[in-house]
C-alpha cells in the first residue's frame, strides 16, 4: 500500500476512542481478515496487516499522543511499525486475545510451532513465606518446601518402559492439537489420545504410570528484594513442575506475607510510628527518641504542639520495592493520661488549674465565651 490510511479510520474508530473501543475494533477487523479465513486473498493479508499497524499505535499512549501531533511522520521512517509476517502479528498481539495467540490459536489453528512450544512447558506452582516486617524491608534470602513433579528417572520423562519407544500420535498426526471445523472457523482443542504431548507409548513406564514424570519435594532458595510487601509476588523461572520431552521447566511464584508488627504500621512505603507524651512536653515541648527500623532517631516536638499532630522522619520508612526509593517514618504524637499520680503531682497540679481559671489561652476563652453567648442569648418566640 503506497498511501498508508488514517490509523482512526482503519479501525473505524473516533480519535477520542477508549482503549477498550480501540481493542474491540482491532479483534473484529482481526476475526473478519483472518488468512484462515481468507485463504489465498492477498488484500485480506494487508488489511490484516494495516490493522495491526493501526493498533500498535493507537493501543500505546506515547505513539498515539505522536502520531495525534504529526501524524504518520511523527513515528520515524514514515509510518508505524512494519510486520513482516502474519506470525509477526501474532507473537505482538495474541495476548489481547486472550494470552498466547488466545483466539488465533483456537478460532484458526494459528501458530502451530510456538503452540507446540508451549503446551510441552511445564506447570507453574505456587508457595507462601511469610516474613517479619524487618525482612520484608531489607530483603533476604528464605529457604521454602515445595512440592512440584519432576522428571522420572527410570525413563528420563519419555513415559516409556525400557527399550519402549514413543510414536506419532495417529488421531493427531504429533501436533497434539485435534480440529474441527464448523463453516469458516475452526475450533481447536487438546488431543484426547495424547493429551497434547503429540505422541503415545504402547508400553508405558511402570514408575510413572506413561506420564514421564512423578511427585516429589524439593527446596528452593527464595531471593527476596528489599521493600515487598504483604500479597507481593516473587517469580523463581524453571523452578516449577518439570516438562517431559525436552520442554522447559515451569515457575515457582512465591507469595509474600508480613506479619503485623508490634511498633510500626505499613502504609505503602511509609512507616507509622505512634509516641505517648506528657501534657508537659507538649506545653513546652521536648527532644524525644523514636524507634525506626534502624535503631532510635531523635525528634524536636516544638512548644504547643497539639495532640494528634504528625512529625516526618525523611528516608525512615521502607525502600520501594521498584525504585529502592526509601519512604518516610511518620511520627503521630498523643497525650499520655496517667492513671495514678503523687501527693505532689496532684498539689502542682490543683496550682495549675487555680492558675488556668485566670490565664485562660485564648482558643478555650473564645470556647467559653460561645458557651456563655449560647445560654443568655435564647431569643423569646412571639406567641
Amino acid at each position: 500500500m503506497a498511501d498508508k490510511r488514517d490509523y482512526y479510520e482503519v479501525l473505524g474508530v473516533a480519535r477520542d476512542a477508549s482503549k477498550g473501543v480501540i481493542g474491540s475494533a482491532y479483534r473484529k477487523l482481526a476475526i473478519k481478515y483472518h488468512p484462515d479465513s481468507n485463504p489465498d486473498d492477498d488484500e485480506a493479508v494487508e488489511k490484516f496487516k494495516e490493522a495491526a499497524e493501526a493498533y500498535e499505535v493507537l493501543s500505546d499512549d506515547e505513539k498515539r499522543a505522536r502520531y495525534d501531533q504529526y501524524g504518520h511522520a511523527g513515528l520515524g521512517g514514515g509510518g508505524g511499525p512494519q510486520f513482516s509476517s502474519v506470525e509477526d502479528i501474532f507473537e505482538a498481539f495474541g495476548g489481547i486475545f486472550g494470552g498466547g495467540g488466545g483466539i488465533f490459536d483456537s478460532l484458526f489453528g494459528g501458530g502451530g510451532s510456538r503452540r507446540q512450544e508451549r503446551s510441552r512447558r511445564g506447570a507453574d506452582i505456587r508457595c507462601n513465606v511469610l516474613l517479619d516486617l524487618e525482612e520484608a524491608a531489607a530483603g533476604c534470602t528464605k529457604t521454602v518446601e515445595i512440592a512440584r513433579n519432576e522428571l522420572c528417572e527410570s525413563c528420563d520423562g519419555s513415559g516409556a518402559a525400557p527399550g519402549a519407544v514413543r510414536e506419532s500420535c495417529v488421531r493427531c498426526g504429533g501436533r497434539g492439537q485435534v480440529v474441527q471445523s464448523a463453516g469458516i472457523l475452526r475450533v481447536q482443542t487438546t488431543c484426547p489420545a495424547c493429551q497434547g504431548s503429540g505422541s503415545t507409548v504402547a508400553n508405558p513406564c511402570t514408575d510413572c504410570d506413561g506420564e514421564g514424570l512423578v511427585p516429589k519435594k524439593a527446596e528452593i532458595k527464595v531471593n527476596i528484594p528489599a521493600g515487598v510487601d504483604d500479597g507481593t509476588r516473587v517469580r523463581i523461572s524453571g523452578q516449577g513442575e518439570a516438562s517431559p520431552q525436552g520442554g522447559v521447566a515451569g515457575d515457582c511464584y512465591c507469595f509474600i506475607g508480613v506479619r503485623k508488627h508490634k511498633v510500626f504500621e505499613r502504609h505503602d512505603d511509609h512507616l507509622v510510628v505512634r509516641i505517648p507524651l506528657t501534657y508537659a512536653q507538649f506545653v513546652l515541648g521536648a527532644e524525644v527518641e523514636v524507634p525506626t527500623l534502624d535503631g532510635m532517631e531523635s525528634v524536636f516536638i516544638p512548644a504547643g504542639t497539639q495532640s494528634g499532630e504528625i512529625f516526618r522522619v525523611r528516608g525512615a520508612g521502607v525502600p520501594n520495592v521498584h525504585t529502592a526509593r526509601k519512604g518516610d517514618l511518620l511520627v503521630e504524637t498523643k497525650v499520655e493520661i496517667p492513671t495514678k499520680v503523687s501527693a505532689e503531682q496532684e498539689t502542682l497540679l490543683r496550682q495549675l488549674v487555680e492558675l488556668e481559671e485566670t490565664e485562660v489561652a485564648p482558643e478555650r476563652k473564645s470556647w467559653l465565651e460561645s458557651i456563655k453567648d449560647f445560654f443568655s442569648g435564647v431569643e423569646e418566640v412571639e406567641e
